[in-house]
């Protein structure tokens, strides 16, 4: 049977964790534990929402959140697939929201983005979406107008399939990451356009100049130092936001209130990960106990077990783990940046907790994260003030990337908002990426994935549709070939066709992309399909494809789920007529 189980510490109090990479804020509540409470879940077909504003305390300071019946994360909504929904969401806040419903297959004008689905739900009114639901698994729902998601919109939506659970388990329980700020959202985002590594205090030190002087020489020590800032980019450049801005959340608590579920020793216990974040890419594991991914994005796979797995930002995985002690584990997920964490516990009694492991040392980009043929996007010029001499590196040792060479829009050149181009992007699957390479635990990849049943269309693409993510991380310009989206034309499919979209990542950022409406199958080097998802994570130079079924009459939004960077511009509008 599954049931969600007493946690610690309710959401609804005001609770302080860790910031600025840990120090403790003072409060000492999360020094005591508090009554413990239910784990709020709404059932059935019918739900009613109120969005509003709560005070809250993670850091030793209030702040006001925008939350979903006075909880954050909103209350976790489970559905059953076949049935027909309805969810009556009123507006108490005095500016306009909206909710969307990340990954589901629903009317165009259920989706939820305010300017493409709907208008948006004013203050004081009251949206009813209803649409049918069609799949099963794990989602989850969040804002999508202005930084609303960044302040606390977002809940778990759990869809029970109709068969029954492909591997049922005793224990159920979702594990919603987030990341949370003090700050204004408009503030680090207005800072962030002055100036884009403002938050990254990892810079390259004198030490390790002085450590790549032994491991190597002086003159490629030299070497690399001169073309990191022939690029005007940096090795540590690894999440826009970090720890002194953000504190992580699992469901709604910072580490130090250890949010806690309980099992019984030999039962099988299913945990939901959702990175519900705005920015954070999370890589989590569980010390002492092996994980078996089960799902992807909603969709059951081929069970792989694993040590670790990167959480893209909108992704979703299901595990199952299975203690064999009466004993503690920690649920770990460090920040991909290594500046802060999300903890929580699974314990066989309430009260108990494990070691909270090391944080692993700061990654750096390598030469795998750069490209096999990268030039500068200045050299074209467009860039004033920088050296227009232009720079090429080529012959960078991939093993195994399966490099392309790819074709660029006209749009890339001379443009200010696009400071490099990725000539011959890598296109393998099985790079854990920045700091998860050869780190002695077995690590999920996208090549592990495989949807059970395969594809849902075995037509052959009639067309493809190559796109680029592109930036200027100093100026913290994103869009997709150069075209910020409020300059953008949308991109037209047509009614049930199949076709294949290409993305080619000219940074050196990940972007987690995600399609509204419809299903990403991605696909392998060989174009050969590969796992079924709605939210697909591109690495650093990395060219990726994956099939579409336009089957979706309508608009829908095609974006980037870096908050930041969809509100700069990485987003298009995909119109299916």
């Amino acid at each position: 049977m599954n049931r969600e189980i007493p946690i610690i510490q309710s959401r609804r109090r005001f609770v302080q964790g860790l910031a600025c990479g840990g120090t403790l804020a003072g409060l000492g509540l999360a020094r005591s534990l508090l009554a413990a409470t239910s784990q709020q879940a709404l059932s059935g077909s019918a739900f009613d929402l109120d969005i509003g504003a709560m005070p809250v305390n993670f850091t030793g300071r209030a702040r006001q959140a925008v939350v979903v019946n006075g909880m954050l994360p909103g209350p976790t909504l489970r559905m059953r697939e076949g049935d027909d929904v309805i969810l009556r969401v009123r507006n108490t806040l005095p500016v306009q929201t909206s909710i969307h419903w990340h990954g589901i297959l629903l009317p165009a004008n259920m989706d939820g983005v305010p300017g493409i689905s709907f208008p948006g739900i004013a203050p004081g009114e009251t949206f009813v979406y209803r649409f049918p639901v069609k799949q099963s698994g794990t989602y989850w729902y969040h804002s999508h107008s202005g930084f609303q998601e960044q302040t606390g919109l977002y809940g778990a939506l759990v869809i029970e399939p109709a068969a029954g659970e492909l591997h049922p388990t005793q224990r159920d329980y979702v594990v919603m990451l987030n990341d949370w700020t003090d700050d204004d959202p408009a503030h680090i985002f207005a800072t962030l356009k002055r100036q884009g590594d403002f938050y990254n205090f990892a810079q390259p030190t004198a030490p390790e100049f002085l450590r790549d002087v032994r491991e190597n020489d002086l003159s490629q020590a030299l070497a690399q130092r001169r073309m990191w800032n022939r690029m005007r980019m940096s090795p540590s450049d690894l999440s826009d936001v970090g720890a002194c801005a953000y504190t992580c959340l699992m469901n709604g608590l910072a580490p130090t209130g250890n949010w806690t579920a309980l099992f019984a020793r030999g039962e099988k216990v299913r945990l939901r990960f959702i990175n519900g974040s705005a920015m954070t890419i999370f890589d989590v594991r569980i010390p002492g106990l092996k994980m078996t991914v089960v799902s992807a994005d909603g969709q059951d796979v081929e069970p792989v077990s694993v040590d670790e797995f990167r959480i893209s930002v909108a992704e979703t995985y299901d595990v199952i783990v299975e203690p064999a002690d009466d004993r503690a584990y920690t649920i770990f997920a460090q920040a991909i940046d290594r500046g802060g964490y999300a903890r929580g516990t699974l314990a066989p009694h309430a009260g108990m907790r494990a070691d909270v492991p090391a944080m692993d040392p700061r990654a750096r980009l390598s030469m795998t994260d750069m490209m096999g043929v990268m030039t500068m996007g200045h050299d074209h010029g467009g860039m004033h003030g920088m050296d227009h001499a232009g720079m090429e590196m080529s012959g960078m040792d991939m093993p195994g990337a399966g490099a392309l060479a790819v074709h660029h829009a006209r749009t890339e050149y001379r443009n200010p908002g696009v400071d490099m181009r990725v000539d011959t992007p890598r296109t393998n699957l099985d790079d854990p990426g920045a700091g998860l390479r050869d780190n002695g635990r077995r690590v999920l990849t996208y090549a592990d994935l495989h949807t059970i049943g395969g594809s849902l269309d075995p037509r052959a693409p009639g067309r493809e549709i190559e796109l680029h993510l592109t930036g200027n991380m100093r100026r913290y310009m994103w869009s997709f070939d150069g075209v910020k989206f409020a300059d953008a034309k949308p991109i037209h499919f047509r009614s049930g066709e199949r076709l294949r979209l290409v993305l080619v990542n000219d940074t050196m950022m990940n972007h987690p992309i995600h399609l509204h409406g419809m299903w990403s199958e991605l696909e392998n080097a060989q174009g050969e399909f590969q796992v079924r998802k709605h939210t697909i994570n591109v690495q650093p130079a990395q060219r990726i494809t994956y099939g579409v079924t336009a089957d979706a009459l309508g608009r829908w939004a095609y974006h980037c789920h870096m908050l930041y960077h969809m509100e700069s511009g990485m987003m298009r509008e995909v119109v299916v007529s």
